[in-house]
């Protein structure tokens, strides 16, 4: 498998439901490295890294978020593998 790097932004009600940590929980099942932080817009921004399938799940995760999160919009890009992280973290703006 292709390893990638994904750029994700989520918007909606995504503060304040542990949108975060699960995502961390989420990235960390499956694999991947990087990093979620809470922007000053109110959206989840994700930057991930591994495999290219457990990065489509991990945004096709993001549409609903954990319980509590109303996703109203999700954008992303794709970039190149970089190899640059060795955990998933929440870090902060």
């Amino acid at each position: 498998m292709a390893k990638a790097r994904l750029h994700i932004e989520v918007y909606g009600i995504v503060q304040g439901v542990f949108f975060r940590s699960t995502t961390q929980e989420k990235a960390f099942n499956l694999g991947l490295t990087g990093w979620v932080r809470n922007r000053r817009d109110g959206s989840v921004e994700i930057v991930a890294e591994g495999e290219r399938d457990s990065l489509e799940a991990l945004l096709g995760w993001c549409r609903k978020g954990p319980p509590g999160a109303r996703v109203e919009r999700v954008e992303h890009s794709w970039d190149d593998f970089k190899g640059e992280f060795s955990s998933f973290s929440v870090t902060y703006a």
